[in-house]
């Protein structure tokens, strides 16, 4: 109880079950079968990927913490006393309890996510273990508009989106994103991105082809949902996990793949399924610095700073709103 005292509050804007089915629906009914990455997190599904940050393959989560523990002094230094900081799609909260610790008397952290028990859980334990910090948690689709207002900010506001989630957007969709968020931050505000950054082939397909399988389970786990939620009678064993590298445009494409003809029912609709036929579920877009860069600045930002590990893995920048 005094854990759920502790958090400021909770604002529940999360699509009902009605926008589900409806994305279901239509994305399986397109000629190019796919489902929204958003459908991919909730509760088992955060929880694989929370397994997935922690699998050898998996060098994002890491690399970016390890950057982020060279570079938090320097952060705050650069935001000054006061600051808000706001997380987009703030999973677990691991990430920015550095952040919260290194920040000159942060005066609020709002997280936002989809995955509601996550973001109960993981606030209601963030802000018990901060006390002193207004901790407010917004159940919502980051990437739409907030229908919120947020607390006054005292100092700067500092948006917050690590993980390389980025990369799930089109080139297009960041750029809408980032204007949405410098909507947030407002003209005295900055961002600070974790950015995937690219490199040999090889260690970006292990990455997304695990040899546990944690990330194929993860994958599947949209199917599991389907069937739990809409009725559905998908087979997992009719189906497969299929991530690849598309060099042409810089990116990882994940698909479920149907092993075999068949027809699914979902939410009372039938749904055929040819022998190889995919379902497109993410992509993972990684940029050079310069390209990341030339993107922030369509969409209002300077670049502030830049630090990247030593094998220049991953990035995380530092974006003044202007």
């Amino acid at each position: 109880m005094r854990e759920a005292r502790a958090l400021a509050g909770f604002h529940d804007l999360a699509p009902g079950a009605e926008s589900f089915r409806d994305s279901v629906r239509a994305g399986l009914e397109r000629r190019r079968k796919s489902i929204p990455c958003r459908f991919l997190y909730d509760a088992r599904g955060s929880a694989l990927f929370e397994a997935i940050c922690e699998l050898p393959e998996y060098y994002l989560t890491r690399t970016e913490t390890a950057i982020l523990d060279e570079c938090a002094d320097e952060i705050a230094a650069l935001m000054e006393a006061k600051c808000q900081l706001v997380e987009f799609g703030s999973g677990a909260s691991r990430k920015v309890r550095r952040l919260l610790h290194t920040l000159e008397a942060p005066a609020a952290y709002v997280a936002i996510d989809i995955s509601r028990e996550q973001l109960r859980a993981a606030t209601e334990q963030l802000a018990a273990d901060f006390p002193g910090l207004e901790t407010i948690a917004v159940c919502a689709d980051y990437t739409r508009p907030l229908d919120i207002e947020l607390p006054k900010a005292m100092g700067r506001r500092l948006g917050f989106f690590p993980g390389s989630t980025i990369g799930n957007f089109t080139s297009l969709e960041a750029v809408d994103f980032m204007r949405g968020a410098r909507h947030i931050v407002g003209r005295d505000g900055a961002m600070l991105v974790g950015v995937d950054l690219k490199k040999d082939e090889a260690v970006l397909d292990a990455a997304y082809n695990d040899a546990s399988g944690i990330t194929a389970a993860f994958s599947l786990n949209v199917l599991e949902r389907m069937n739990r939620e809409l009725g559905a009678d998908f087979d997992l064993a009719r189906f497969r996990h299929d991530a690849f590298y598309n060099r042409a445009e810089g990116r990882i494409e994940i698909y479920l793949q149907s092993l075999a003809d068949q027809i699914v029912t979902v939410a009372g609709r039938a749904v055929r399924f040819a022998q190889g036929e995919r379902i497109h579920i993410e992509d993972s877009c990684k940029y050079s610095i310069d390209e990341f860069r030339a993107l922030a600045a369509r969409a209002g930002y300077r670049s502030w700073r830049v630090w990247t590990d030593s094998a220049r893995y991953f990035s995380i920048h530092l974006l003044a709103a202007s």
